[in-house]
């Protein structure tokens, strides 16, 4: 039985009456950029993150460099992040005129190390960008605390509905930092079908920065205060995502049972790894990510078995070709250059079957001889 990493069609099946009617709401209104979808979007996540402000754009990616733009930093300025996430990250950094830089990760989550940030940190350091890996956040409130009052972006795109509990109280994904961001790619937990994106933030000031940034630097029609971008989230992906939304808690318990399921059936395999998830977190395991040293042979294996998988990330960002301005070398992110090496991300869908799942364990048990 073949098995895809990922089956949207499986999904769609499930919700298509919802989604189509939703859809066909907008159509017949003929009201397709920003507008009511769009704004009771917004406050649906906003109440699910815990915060006052969301702001929907075209995409994850311009989520993270209008909160860039919205926090002030821009040429010449200095942003902290993790080397092990999609290029976005990077890119949104460079992409205002800043530079990147790079601190090593934690080996067991993946996620940016807190102990590293201080030490990277320099007069010119506009910003940190903490990335929330494969649906599980990073310890937000340690790197706050490393960031020594410098503005904390979280990148949230992998982790919308995850939560970690920080002093005895449930923090959501985007709520702990200055500014959180989301993407609704469809390969997401909660996916458009295209692009989307949206910003959260409890901080007024910069809610209004956002709401400008979005719309060309203004918030009454022709009139700018700003230099901003065209960046609108469209009523269509709304429409969508507020059909998909209610389902996003039961999705993604069904990852988790199913990460479970996995991480049960290689309990005894000592060549895997399976995910690590810290105590106080609660994943959405966009991702089911293992480490073996048979990596490669182990996804040629899968592959002509039928499995669907994927590596990510098998560059890290401060290794590659558009950033060797930086100046960056071998061995001066290890962690993040090993794991580069070992990471395997194997089907965790919601849809999976119990069949489906027998079939990947069989697969990589095969490989391993158990």
């Amino acid at each position: 039985m073949a098995v895809p990493l990922l089956d949207l069609k499986a999904q769609h099946a499930t919700i298509r009456d919802d989604v189509v009617a939703a859809l066909m709401q907008v159509v017949d209104q003929q009201a397709f950029i920003l507008g009511d979808p769009v704004t009771q979007l917004e406050t649906e996540v906003a109440a699910l993150s815990q915060v006052p402000h969301a702001v929907g754009c075209a995409n994850g990616t311009d989520a993270i460099l209008l909160a860039l733009r919205a926090l002030g930093v821009g040429q010449g300025d200095e942003v902290i992040t993790t080397p092990f996430t999609f290029f976005a990250t990077g890119g949104a950094i460079h992409n205002v005129g800043a530079r990147p830089v790079f601190v090593d990760i934690d080996p067991r989550t993946f996620n940016i190390a807190p102990s590293l940030v201080t030490p990277a940190i320099t007069a010119r350091t506009k910003a940190v960008i903490a990335v929330d890996l494969f649906g599980q956040m990073a310890a937000i409130e340690e790197v706050t605390a490393a960031a020594k009052g410098v503005p904390v972006i979280e990148d949230a795109a992998q982790s919308i509905g995850a939560s970690r509990v920080v002093n005895g109280r449930k923090v959501m994904a985007g709520e702990g930092a200055s500014i959180g961001t989301f993407s609704f790619f469809p390969s997401k937990n909660l996916g458009g079908y295209g692009d989307g994106g949206m910003m959260v933030t409890g901080d007024d000031a910069l809610f209004e920065a956002l709401m400008k940034l979005r719309t060309h630097g203004s918030r009454r029609t022709y009139y700018h205060e700003i230099v901003g971008y065209n960046s609108r989230l469209d009523a269509l992906q709304a429409a969508v995502l507020r059909a998909k939304l209610p389902h996003l808690e039961g999705w993604s318990a069904a990852r988790r049972r199913n990460a479970a399921y996995y991480d049960a059936a290689f309990a005894d395999l000592s060549d895997v790894t399976t995910p690590y998830i810290e105590p106080a977190n609660t994943s959405i395991y966009n991702q089911y990510t293992i480490r073996t040293a048979s990596r490669d042979a182990l996804q040629a294996h899968l592959k002509a078995q039928g499995i669907g998988s994927n590596v990510y990330y098998p560059l890290s960002l401060h290794l590659q070709p558009c950033f060797a301005y930086l100046g960056y070398t071998e061995g001066q992110c290890p962690e993040a250059e090993r794991a580069s090496k070992e990471v395997l991300s194997l089907p965790v869908y919601p849809e999976l079957t119990t069949q489906q799942l027998d079939e990947v364990i069989a697969a990589v048990r095969g490989f391993f001889g158990r």
